[in-house]
């Protein structure tokens, strides 16, 4: 029995995955567009040009989920499948990979496919596709692993530090009188993806230092990170990822913290300087 995890690129593991043997990783890609030009969420996107290019032009810019047929084709692949979509709060794409479950079901009802609907984005998918790829590495049976996935999921929270708000406010996922004004006094937006995976702002603070302080007291307050993974991504800030991970490390001992750079999508929401934590 062959495995296969599948991702949405808002992931940020575009470059892949350690994965156990029988098992296969694998992203499908969302797609940012910019007028009539598409940027396709794939390894060889460079997300800064990408940026830059979309605060030079006066297009409008948005984006768009994977094709149920992108989904489908990764489905095909292997009798089991785990898919993770960024939450269905803000993007199609949970409802599109449930269209091609339905697809592919039907042409093989003998597969066994899940889709896990991670209610965030960015790190928190990392950590559910690390422990899906735990769970099979175990040898438990589909059903095990499907069901020890979802239990994992509420367990899993992510933050986010954002200094920007454009691309938020322009596509309506927050509310332009509150993130205009959070723009305006220079103040860092602390948020949350919430229990129905919209996003939730929680605090604000005054300065990056601060703002990765209140972070941590954040994560502090919900959950003992001692010895437990901690996923965090940043968009062209690494120097504000290393000092939260310092200050990660000086509060749990043995934390596991993994950094990696924002892909396109997660770029395009987080903007530049943003963090998002996946714990």
């Amino acid at each position: 029995m062959d495995w296969k995890i599948v991702a949405d690129s808002s992931s940020d593991l575009t470059g892949g995955m350690p994965c156990a043997p029988g098992v296969a990783f694998d992203t499908v890609p969302l797609k940012l567009r910019l007028g009539e030009k598409e940027f396709v969420d794939v390894a060889g996107l460079d997300p800064l040009a990408m940026m830059a290019e979309m605060q030079q032009s006066p297009e409008a810019t948005s984006s768009a989920c994977p094709s149920p047929d992108e989904w489908a084709e990764q489905f095909r692949q292997a009798d089991c499948s785990i898919g993770i979509t960024i939450t269905s709060a803000l993007s199609g794409s949970y409802n599109s990979a449930m269209v091609a479950r339905e697809m592919v079901l039907e042409e093989d009802p003998g597969k066994k496919i899940h889709i896990i609907d991670s209610l965030a984005t960015g790190g928190a998918m990392v950590l559910l596709a690390r422990k899906v790829n735990e769970l099979i590495a175990q040898g438990l049976n589909f059903e095990e692993v499907r069901d020890r996935a979802e239990e994992y999921r509420k367990e899993v929270r992510v933050l986010f530090c954002l200094s920007s708000f454009d691309n938020l406010i322009r596509n309506g996922r927050m509310n332009k009188l509150v993130g205009t004004l959070a723009s305006a006094l220079n103040i860092r937006a602390i948020g949350q993806a919430s229990a129905k995976g919209t996003i939730e702002l929680i605090h604000k603070a005054r300065g990056q230092a601060r703002a990765l302080a209140v972070m941590v007291e954040e994560m502090a307050a919900h959950k003992d990170l001692t010895g437990k993974p901690v996923i965090i991504s940043h968009c062209d800030n690494l120097a504000a990822a290393e000092a939260l991970q310092k200050l990660l490390e000086a509060t749990f001992q043995k934390v596991q913290v993994t950094i990696m750079p924002t892909g396109g999508l997660t770029s395009y929401y987080a903007e530049r300087s943003g963090i998002i934590v996946g714990y």
